[in-house]
């Protein structure tokens, strides 16, 4: 059986990470976008980053192009809206699929591990987010408008 370290996937800058880097913390994996009605959730997410990071948590953003091209950018124009309108400091990606043949594997393992409503696999929108604990082994599924402050408390509890 998997585990979310048996991973790997390419950062922004295109360097491979292994994502067994991230062993025993505790990890929110969330498919972002630039041009998204919840982009505004990366103030947010970094404020949760923030205040969670020195106790093993990190935050990993994986930009998605799959629902309406609301992420358009290259690598590039990803860091610099990221940087520029949000400080984002959490760690980003190469955008990836999400949903379909070209799905990333890392994708493929977080849906079937912890299915939407219904038991649906299908990333329904951008901004969904999957809590991974300290062990690798996904744990929850938030939908694209969960707000990341709704989150926190299960962040804590885990921590």
């Amino acid at each position: 059986m998997s585990t979310f370290y048996d991973f790997e996937a390419s950062l922004l800058d295109g360097t491979p990470q292994k994502l067994n880097a991230y062993r025993g913390k505790v990890l929110l994996i969330v498919n972002v976008a630039s041009k998204c009605g919840f982009t505004p959730q990366y103030e947010g997410l970094e404020a949760l980053y923030r205040a969670h990071k020195d106790q093993g948590f990190e935050i990993l953003g994986f930009p998605c192009n799959q629902f309406g091209h609301q992420e358009p950018g290259d690598a590039g124009a990803i860091r610099d809206f990221c940087s520029e309108k949000y400080d984002v400091t959490f760690p980003l990606f190469a955008k990836i699929d999400v949903n379909g043949a070209n799905a990333h594997p890392l994708y493929k393992y977080l849906k079937h591990a912890a299915p939407g409503v219904l038991g649906s696999e299908a990333i329904k929108w951008n901004f969904t987010k999957f809590l991974i604990d300290r062990d690798g082994n996904v744990v929850r599924r938030y939908a694209s408008a969960e707000k990341p402050g709704k989150i926190e408390k299960d962040v804590v509890a885990m921590l």
